[in-house]
């Protein structure tokens, strides 16, 4: 029996939100840092706009309250209250000085929110509600003020610091210290403040925007990864010129800070002009980052950046509209990515990731609106949902009123609320007013959770030279919604005649209703239909295609999204045959289809590499889980592998003969094209490894030994970790030996590891949790091996259970340091009910072992209470 905490987590309501009964129009901060203890002083200056006998409530969570005083004099006990996490003062006037001293312990905040110290560095995290863990605060995003910062520290431990804003003051103080002021003349949240504090290295260059203004750029790390920071600094110039061109947004202070740590919840966090990124998010080099690591560095560099206007100068009004500024900068940042590489390499690999992670989470107890109507931890949704299905919501608009029509919306949209904490609707109503259309109808993006289905039917009348499509919309019930309404659908499409002629162009249908009928005039042939081209929408399609139409699809649609979409599509139907084949004890063979696309596509000339290395990879076994009514992990994982070692085998010459054509000329480049040409070579190599031969074999060892960059090398890695035997073995001990001082490689092996495609995968994990290259406390060491093991479909849900056992254990271990990250390692365990029995009853076990500990965390106690369905 699921039993709750001692003091019962408080859940929140959208619905709830009211106005703050108290603004604070400015904040004074000043910081004795200490490792252990430091003296945290606060004089907030403030005005009653609420209730006249509202009390003052302030936030509050681990403070050890050393002063309190209220307009020049201390209060007494009486006059306060105090809870484990708030602090309530009865009586205020109605304009008022508040100054608060607190002491903190960085040193011991496992949580790594707050202040923290991370590898001797001091710094923050406050999103979404750390910054009550730093001092006494209304800590919620509609209270804004400006913020004037001193910090004091040993001068010879940190002689770096930064806050946010411009520094306006340093100096040395005795006894060893020194100081800095900073002053950050923009109103913001709490949230976005930032302090960092340490011994650093950087890289400097300078910005001049379209305005003139000269902007210092530094970029943070340790010393000894400085040579390592020049590509996040070529991107983030990118990404500012880039906003400028495209949105007109102009960058408004005369410095930029980026810090690289290695100890952070996040990818990284937009704090007003000092953004903290995970170490991970910021260092490349060719030796030691693959090209996904730059393509993720340049993304993620250009996200917080862009998130100075959208989060920044227009920010949420509650945690409810997180999306308003996660999935609008997500947008945004696909757009740049889009233009910096190939956007149909770009939207595949979004739609990717929306299928392999979103839409489980809208199918699972956890599904959610990209604006939650309620929460009981806020870290908890900072999810797929919100930010990638949000990001496909605005790309919506974009799609409905084309190019002009969104920046349009987005010009309104900044000039009716730059400097404001505003919502979704209010983003919504800029982009409808800017361009005189009805958008009522797309607020059920906003509140219905889901993925619609659409089901198609098409009819072409040779009479009358026209092509009918019924269009009908569905959506499943998910937790508190089991009547949905009809969603506002923009599906784009086309229609094929012979050899892929365009016979009517890209059309956007607006598919309001239920059901809907569109007809297409001057159709004087039977037509293919080429359907939610550049996947118009996050839905799933119902379209029934045979095999010879999908493979037309897949040689001749003009779309190149939708040439990828064929062949998945092909795929993932001769796929879950052989599931079917495999459950019935049949003996299954791999379908002709499949063999005539898989080698049409793989000796296409003139193809985009990454878009020809997209088209031959097999669907994922979490993709084509999602279409079976009860999870098979042990017949998916004999079906996929089947398919990769049969093609292999039928078509290995053609396989090998472009794996050696595919060969560098020269040393290695970070260019779109030398990226799609590592990325086919080594899905090449992938296939060919899957034979597990002495020459396939000799042929990953060779690319390991030889290989002159990352990606390379963690390619052949990864076949011969998967390779049973001493290759494995010794490739994996090489490797160690050469990167085990460089932290991000070293997790790269982590993960190498426990997706590894082996019996005893799940043994060697645990071994790995006793080497010194894994530290539980250190989130990026948790998702190289927990996360990644959690991914690796066949060895987690082995059918004996002791992957749950050891996710359940892990999990517990993680509660008590981090309860952010035994959160998101609780995400294993959300799709019970989609496994057979067996499993089922096995993960709920460790689901209610872990619901029933004492001392549980709020973080994990929704996560498993919404997964047990009590």
């Amino acid at each position: 029996m699921a039993m709750a905490p001692s003091t019962p987590p408080i859940q929140t309501f959208r619905k709830e939100y009211r106005r703050p009964d108290f603004e604070v129009d400015s904040v004074e901060l000043e910081f004795e840092l200490d490792p252990d203890a430091t003296v945290v002083r606060s004089t907030l200056k403030g005005r009653r706009a609420g209730a006249a006998d509202a009390p003052l409530v302030l936030h509050g969570e681990d403070l050890t309250l050393l002063s309190l005083v209220l307009d020049g004099r201390d209060l007494p006990a009486e006059d306060y209250s105090r809870g484990d996490d708030a602090l309530t003062i009865h009586s205020v006037p109605d304009t008022f000085e508040l100054r608060v001293a607190v002491q903190i312990n960085p040193a011991a905040n496992t949580q790594l929110s707050g202040l923290y110290v991370s590898s001797g560095v001091f710094c923050t995290q406050c999103e979404a509600e750390g910054f009550r863990r730093i001092t006494y605060f209304p800590d919620r995003p509609d209270v804004m003020a400006r913020y004037r910062v001193r910090i004091v520290a040993d001068a010879e431990r940190y002689p770096l610091l930064l806050s946010n804003g411009n520094r306006v003051e340093e100096g040395v103080l005795e006894g060893g210290k020194h100081y800095a002021v900073w002053e950050d003349p923009f109103l913001k949240p709490c949230y976005l403040f930032a302090l960092v504090a340490g011994d650093l290295g950087h890289i400097h260059d300078t910005f001049t925007t379209m305005g003139g203004r000269v902007v210092d750029l530094y970029i943070y790390s340790e010393h000894d990864n400085v040579d390592r920071l020049q590509h996040a600094m070529a991107c983030l110039r990118s990404a500012m010129k880039w906003d400028e061109d495209t949105f007109g947004l102009e960058y408004d202070l005369d410095i930029y800070n980026i810090v690289a740590v290695n100890d952070f919840n996040m990818g990284a966090m937009e704090n007003k002009s000092l953004n903290v990124f995970n170490a991970s998010r910021v260092l490349a080099s060719p030796d030691t980052a693959t090209d996904s690591d730059y393509e993720v560095i340049d993304g993620v560099v250009a996200h917080e950046y862009f998130h100075n206007w959208t989060g920044n100068r227009v920010t949420c009004r509650d945690w409810f509209q997180l999306t308003l500024k996660e999935g609008l900068t997500v947008f945004r940042d696909t757009l740049y990515s889009s233009d910096m590489t190939s956007l149909a390499v770009k939207r595949i690999g979004e739609v990717r990731i929306l299928r392999a992670y979103q839409f489980p989470e809208d199918a699972g107890p956890m599904a959610h609106p990209i604006r939650p109507e309620s929460y009981i931890a806020m870290d908890n949704f900072y999810t797929t949902t919100v930010y990638d299905k949000g990001s496909e919501v605005v790309g919506m608009y974009r799609t409905l009123l084309g190019a002009e029509g969104f920046r349009k919306g987005m010009d309104l949209y900044f000039e009716r609320h730059d400097g404001q904490a505003v919502t979704c609707d209010d983003f919504r109503a800029a982009m409808a007013d800017a361009n005189g259309v009805d958008l009522d109808q797309f607020e059920r993006w906003y509140s219905q959770a889901g993925t619609p289905e659409i089901e198609a039917e098409g009819r072409w009348d040779a009479d009358s030279a026209s092509y009918r499509l019924q269009l009908s919309q569905s959506c499943r019930p998910t937790p508190g919604q089991t009547v949905k309404e009809p969603f506002h659908i923009p599906v784009a499409c086309g229609l094929l005649g012979a050899g892929g002629r365009e016979l009517c162009g890209t059309r956007v249908l607006e598919l309001r209703e239920a059901s809907q009928e569109f007809v297409f005039e001057g159709i004087g042939e039977e037509p293919v239909p080429s359907l939610l081209r550049n996947f118009s929408a996050p839905v799933k399609l119902r379209f029934g295609l045979d095999h010879h139409q999908l493979a037309f699809l897949a040689a001749h649609d003009s779309d190149p999204f939708n040439r990828w979409e064929a062949s998945q599509t092909l795929y993932q139907q001769v796929l879950l045959g052989l599931v079917a084949a495999i459950r019935e004890g049949a003996s299954p063979s791999l379908d002709e289809s499949v063999v005539e696309v898989f080698e049409q596509t793989l000796g296409a000339e003139g193809m985009d590499r990454s878009l020809q290395a997209f088209a031959l990879n097999l669907p994922g076994e979490r993709v084509l889980g999602q279409e079976m009514a009860i999870v098979r992990p042990g017949a998916l994982h004999r079906a996929r592998r089947l398919a990769i070692r049969s093609l292999a085998s039928r078509l290995q010459a053609p396989l090998t003969a472009l794996y050696h054509r595919l060969t560098p000329s020269g040393p290695y480049e970070h260019t779109p094209a030398e990226a799609g040409r590592r990325r086919l070579r080594n899905l090449c190599l992938g296939y060919l490894s899957s034979l597990e031969t002495a020459e396939t074999i000799a042929l990953c060892r060779a690319q390991f030994e030889a290989a002159d960059n990352m990606t390379d090398e963690i390619a052949a890695l990864n076949c011969l970790a998967s390779t049973p035997g001493a290759d494995g073995e010794w490739a994996l001990d090489d490797f160690y030996g050469r990167w085990k001082g460089v932290a991000l490689v070293v997790d790269k092996w982590l993960s190498v590891q426990a997706l590894a495609d082996l019996p005893d995968i799940a043994e060697r994990v645990d071994a790995l949790l006793g080497h010194e290259a894994f530290d539980i406390r250190n989130p990026n060491k948790v998702r190289a091996l927990v996360r990644c093991f959690a991914f690796n479909q066949a060895a987690f849900h082995r059918a004996d259970g002791v992957g749950y056992r050891w996710m359940a254990d892990r999990i517990e271990e993680l509660d008590r340091l981090n309860p952010q990250m035994a959160a998101r390692m609780a995400d294993a365990f959300t799709q019970l009910r989609r496994f057979d029995l067996d499993r089922q009853l096995l993960m709920k076990e460790q689901a209610e072992r872990l619901v029933a500990r004492a001392g549980i965390s709020k973080d994990l106690f929704e996560i498993l209470t919404k997964t047990l369905g009590e």
